[in-house]
């Protein structure tokens, strides 16, 4: 089994950027699809990038609420997995969390095996 690693959040100012690693071992990157979920405090966790596989290529999704600002890719020679983070905004506030699914389209928390332990970004308005 994997054992995934978050690190990179911080404290930043709104409008900056920050990336995100999360680094696998025990298994590869490629071996999975992967995705980062965050969760604020009092709500629940939420989807908000994932990278897979298809017959064509990468694939990747996002939340609406990161599209166009965030970006998911992963380094198979390093195996690790990123989030690049930009233009960020108050309420991109969370603790973020790295995720391996065995499945090749998973679809919310319930269908991702893996877990990193989450680290805390937090943007000041």
């Amino acid at each position: 089994q994997v054992k995934l690693v978050e690190s990179g959040g911080g404290l930043v100012q709104s409008g900056v950027s920050l990336r995100l690693s999360c680094a696998a071992s025990g298994r590869t990157v490629s071996e999975y699809s992967m995705g980062w979920f965050r969760q604020a405090p009092g709500e629940e966790r939420e989807f908000v990038a994932r990278i897979s596989h298809g017959w064509s290529g990468v694939i990747t999704l996002y939340a609406d609420s990161v599209k166009g600002r965030f970006t998911i890719s992963r380094d198979y020679a390093k195996n690790t997995m990123y989030l690049q983070m930009n233009s960020l905004k108050f309420e991109d506030t969370a603790v973020y969390y790295c995720a391996a699914s065995n499945r090749d389209y998973p679809n919310g928390v319930d269908e991702y095996d893996y877990w990193g332990q989450g680290t805390q970004v937090t943007v000041s308005s």
